[in-house]
């Protein structure tokens, strides 16, 4: 669901592009409360992981496929505020090496992909985590609904803001019921990946998984005949089983593989959007990439006549990027968190 450039007009792209600065000043100060550190080794990691598998366009009807946009498994690993970031990381990282997405539609893709597929995402969620019973396979229904929901919202949102910006003359009517028609068959995919990712997590340490966290029943201990709280100290058998590294290690090893190698197979056909602007026209005013002369560009290496060693190349090039800029990004979050807190720790003291 990657805007490029002309799909909206100047004006309407600017107010995206100040909307989602916004939204990337607050979740930057909502991240603070959410990095730890459980969530901070793991926020770049999900940024890398969502850039990979956004590689794997997946068929979903004839001649369209469709591909991850991940907010809603960023906001169940890392937390909201941490997700809007992880997938904005990602748009910002294909944008200006890969030219996927219009570097002037950058508010646009911010707006669309990371802020509503996340924000949708997470009020599903911990709605749903309210009502079912607790568990893990609770958390992953819910993962699996809020996912599903996120996609048709991102479609929503996007023909809400063609509506305002639009640079063809076609029906909205026409624009809305064609979006949001693919994108559902396309969430049900999201919603498919979103769950096995969230569901793997949570089967070797639930406690990374930032959506699960509070959910588990308290480990109960018979003392003397009689159940009582086990200390909160107490370390939880299957975390104990699985260290961070591990985790991080296998995560990152699952990244490159599926973008280095998984990525050759993936469906060659337009993704939805790119699908409906071809069929109903909304695509006539469309503009030449201002990154299209990138090394990277359209996933593949320049100059490497390979198109297999080509593709795979650049997409684990793109791994790297990513989790290096994730967790750059992330770290530097942190920091600042433990740095406020060492300054209020005297005054607390005192």
């Amino acid at each position: 669901m990657h805007v490029p450039d002309g799909f909206i007009n100047a004006p309407v792209s600017a107010v995206t592009g100040v909307v989602a600065a916004g939204a990337i000043a607050v979740s930057l100060k909502g991240a603070r409360r959410e990095l730890d550190e459980r969530t901070a080794p793991l926020a770049g990691l999900v940024a890398a992981f969502i850039f990979a598998v956004q590689m794997l366009n997946f068929p979903v009807a004839a001649g369209t496929s469709g591909h991850l946009l991940g907010g809603a498994l960023a906001a169940i690993l890392v937390g909201p505020y941490t997700g809007v970031l992880c997938v904005s990381v990602v748009l910002l990282m294909q944008g200006i090496l890969f030219a996927d997405g219009g570097l002037t539609a950058l508010g646009v893709n911010i707006t669309d992909m990371a802020i509503v597929t996340t924000v949708v995402a997470y009020a599903v969620f911990r709605g749903l985590v309210k009502v079912l019973p607790r568990g893990r396979r609770s958390i992953t229904a819910a993962a699996f609904v809020s996912a599903l929901l996120s996609v048709p919202a991102a479609a929503v949102a996007f023909t809400l803001i063609y509506a305002l910006g639009g640079t063809t003359d076609v029906s909205i009517d026409k624009v809305a019921t064609a979006m949001v028609g693919v994108h559902i068959l396309i969430g049900i995919g999201e919603a498919a990946i979103t769950a096995l990712t969230v569901g793997a997590v949570i089967a070797v340490r639930p406690d990374l998984v930032y959506g699960a966290r509070g959910l588990t029943q308290q480990l109960k201990l018979r003392v003397n005949g009689e159940l009582v709280d086990a200390p909160e100290a107490a370390p939880a058998p299957v975390a104990a089983r699985t260290s961070h590294r591990k985790v991080w290690i296998t995560g990152l090893v699952a990244s490159l593989v599926l973008a280095g190698f998984v990525s050759f197979y993936a469906s060659a056909s337009p993704d939805g959007l790119e699908k409906v602007a071809t069929d109903k026209g909304i695509d006539k005013n469309v503009e030449e990439h201002a990154a299209a002369d990138s090394p990277l560009a359209d996933y593949g290496v320049k100059d490497v006549s390979n198109a297999r060693l080509s593709g795979g190349l650049a997409g684990v090039i793109g791994v790297g990027v990513t989790v290096v800029a994730g967790t750059g990004v992330f770290w530097a979050v942190r920091k600042r968190r433990t740095a406020e807190a060492t300054e209020v720790s005297p005054s607390q003291v005192a």
